[in-house]
């Protein structure tokens, strides 16, 4: 298994992820707030090449019927930005309600207010590694 980067791309942050090595476990790592494209573009190249990564998983936000709205339309035009930036393959992982379930870890946890609102991304990025990296422990 290689080192992968999981993202949650919203118009305001964007939620990042990163697996070990072994591919056994997500972990956050941080959240970036969007400025532009190219800063956005900017930080995730950086991140890219700290870490290794060899693969990006981003979710889309798929609407619940199944269909592409919208905002998955927004994710993966970013995502073809980012496909020109980065050389590693990207794929997609459908993230329906993801945010909806972090939302609800953190008040398990009671994190709340502005501390929810700085992880929330982070933890919504985590699920979705974490279900696209379930597919090969099993």
């Amino acid at each position: 298994m290689s080192i992968i980067l999981g993202l949650d791309i919203g118009d305001v942050r964007i939620g990042v992820a990163i697996s070990d090595e072994l591919g056994f476990g997500a972990h956050p790592l941080c959240t970036i707030t969007r400025k532009n494209r190219k800063k956005d573009l900017d930080a995730l190249r950086n991140l890219i090449d700290t870490h290794g990564v060899e693969r990006i998983v981003i979710g889309l936000p798929l609407r619940l019927n199944g269909e592409v709205g919208i905002q998955a339309q927004k994710v993966q035009k970013f995502a073809n930005r980012l496909k020109r930036v980065a050389d590693v393959p990207i794929c997609f992982w459908d993230e329906r309600l993801t945010t909806v379930e972090a939302a609800q870890i953190l008040r398990n946890i009671n994190k709340r207010g502005k501390k929810r609102k700085k992880v929330i991304d982070q933890v919504a990025a985590v699920l979705i590694l974490d279900e696209y990296l379930s597919q090969f422990r099993e």
